[in-house]
């Protein structure tokens, strides 16, 4: 709490002075998540900055803004983040941020209701994790196109062109991926995760989804979760469960280690990117590269 009053005393300290432009004076935008950093790079092309607060690996549900974020914050035309409380605690930072002035939209706000999944669980009473729909995304890019034209009217046939090129992109992603899961069989449709990052992705896909830990990493797993999970993952005949790239191995490894003590066999499946992105070089490091991945892996080791 204490760090988190510092940061928004720096805010209103460097928001009362006039905002630096860098030499090339693109248009700024700062961002939370990869994949919101992915998003506005794509769409943005080479007429805007984008600067990333997080990067690869980085749990967005602990993220704690740092002193040297402040700076970045400050000086943006322009922020985008998640919100649905995905970012829980820079909640305070943003708040602070339109009341002095500063843009801010949040990604969560330009979906409909009824493509938001509800949950009692979670502290905005959504799941946060909106990416993992591709209409959800597709959606999204529509409306962040449309978006950056009215902040940044003079770049519009950039961002008009490769909003266009990017939603061509999704559509052949979701055949692609709908293909894929035709390979396994509804029955086997079952995919156990460290946390529950991936009821988006179940509702569009016809899976049913099992995290150990709840919405937010910052919730963890007990024993009686564990053993609840584990007869189920028995009774179902579960092949594999996965652990996360942002979320530490070792409650999915208990996990496993209970089921196979009640003499069922259970593999780790491999690893998913769930709350960031891979390594910027790497297949993992985009959106789509992202999802491919994910639905390759899933379908490979549940077959």
């Amino acid at each position: 709490m204490k760090k988190i009053i510092a940061i928004v005393v720096a805010i209103c300290f460097v928001a009362c002075k006039p905002a630096e432009k860098t030499n090339n004076l693109k248009f700024t935008v700062v961002t939370t998540t990869t994949m919101i950093t992915d998003l506005v790079k794509t769409i943005g092309g080479d007429a805007i900055e984008v600067k990333g607060i997080m990067g690869a690996g980085v749990d967005p549900h602990l993220y704690k803004a740092s002193e040297g974020d402040v700076s970045k914050l400050t000086s943006a035309d322009l922020i985008i983040y998640n919100g649905l409380h995905l970012e829980g605690k820079l909640v305070d930072v943003f708040e602070k941020m339109n009341q002095v002035g500063k843009k801010t939209i949040a990604l969560g706000d330009f979906l409909a209701h009824e493509q938001i999944i509800n949950s009692e669980a979670f502290a905005s009473s959504h799941d946060p994790h909106i990416w993992f729909s591709i209409q959800n995304w597709k959606t999204i890019a529509t409306k962040l196109t449309e978006a950056l034209i009215k902040e940044n009217p003079e770049n519009k046939l950039v961002y008009q062109k490769n909003g266009a090129d990017y939603l061509a992109k999704l559509t052949a992603l979701e055949t692609e991926v709908k293909t894929k899961i035709e390979e396994l069989p509804v029955e086997k449709r079952i995919l156990v995760t460290a946390h529950d990052a991936f009821s988006y992705f179940g509702k569009e896909f016809d899976f049913e989804v099992v995290g150990l830990q709840g919405l937010s990493t910052a919730t963890e797993a007990g024993v009686k979760d564990v053993q609840r999970i584990s007869d189920f993952i028995i009774e179902n005949k579960v092949r594999a469960i996965f652990v996360e790239s942002s979320v530490p191995k070792r409650t999915v490894e208990a996990l496993q280690a209970s089921v196979n003590s009640k003499g069922h066999t259970v593999v780790i499946g491999g690893e998913l990117f769930s709350d960031a992105l891979g390594n910027p070089s790497d297949e993992m490091g985009n959106y789509i590269g992202m999802f491919r991945y994910n639905v390759n892996t899933i379908v490979n080791a549940l077959k």
